[in-house]
């Protein structure tokens, strides 16, 4: 019998709610840049601090949208946002790694290792967030 190369049901299901996660994540980088700029150039606020901030609005607002659509949770906000928290950190540890480890010790160009890490990262997120992170309670 040979092996169909359809992409199931639940396969479609996976890959939309992947990339509905990658443009909750666009969202999210919006209001981090936007938070960054503002704060930078109308407020002349310390760029590191900045970003900070910057960064804590992007995770609130990817965490809300993802929470409400992308997964679609019935998590109480206390379990699921200290989580999601717990990952988000992960993944930037995860990023800062691999940009030391690509950019210190094998000298790639910053950009090409930062692509890189930015899909790991991405990719690590999405499957924690699903598996871990906003998975459904059960009723029992």
């Amino acid at each position: 019998m040979a092996q169909s190369t359809t992409i199931t049901t639940r396969q479609k299901g996976v890959i939309g709610q992947f990339l509905l996660y990658a443009g909750v994540g666009v969202i999210g980088t919006i209001g981090h840049y936007t938070t960054l700029i503002i704060l930078v150039e109308f407020w002349a606020v310390d760029p590191v601090i900045a970003s900070c901030l910057g960064f804590v609005v992007g995770a609130l607002i990817n965490y809300v949208l993802n929470y409400h659509f992308t997964f679609q949770s019935d998590k109480r906000h206390r379990e699921a946002l200290t989580k999601f928290l717990i990952v988000a950190t992960a993944g930037a540890l995860i990023n800062g790694g691999i940009m030391y480890v690509g950019v210190e010790n094998t000298r790639f160009n910053y950009l090409i290792v930062q692509i890189f890490a930015t899909v790991v990262v991405l990719m690590w997120n999405f499957i924690v967030n699903k598996l871990w992170t906003f998975t459904h309670t059960s009723s029992t």
